[in-house]
């Protein structure tokens, strides 16, 4: 039978550690770019759009598809960035703590 005080006071501990990261989350930023970097976009760890950064070579009338679907792919580019800095963390975060797989605590 495992230790389930041992138990409890993993989760609590991975309780406080997840309280922190919501934390450092609401701080962190990541950047995708896209069109080798004629449009930059960066978003907070929750996935907001912060920052929205496009090159004046773009900015002529007979360009906007092109804008809108490259601010559209660095959107995509800081999503990805941003979920494997959340794996990352989160890894680090219960390395030691035996959850089921697909435990979702984010």
């Amino acid at each position: 039978m495992p230790d389930f005080l041992g138990l409890m006071k993993q989760a609590n501990e991975l309780k406080a550690k997840m309280e922190a990261m919501q934390a450092e989350l609401d701080a962190l930023e990541i950047e995708g770019s896209s069109g080798g970097g004629l449009v930059t976009l960066k978003i907070s760890g929750k996935g907001e759009v912060r920052a929205v950064r496009i090159d004046d070579s773009l900015l002529k009338p007979d360009q906007k598809e092109i804008v809108e679907d490259l601010i559209v792919a660095a959107h995509a580019d800081a999503r990805r960035r941003l979920e494997t800095a959340l794996q990352e963390r989160m890894q680090a975060l219960t390395g030691g703590l035996p959850l089921p797989p697909g435990l979702k605590l984010f």
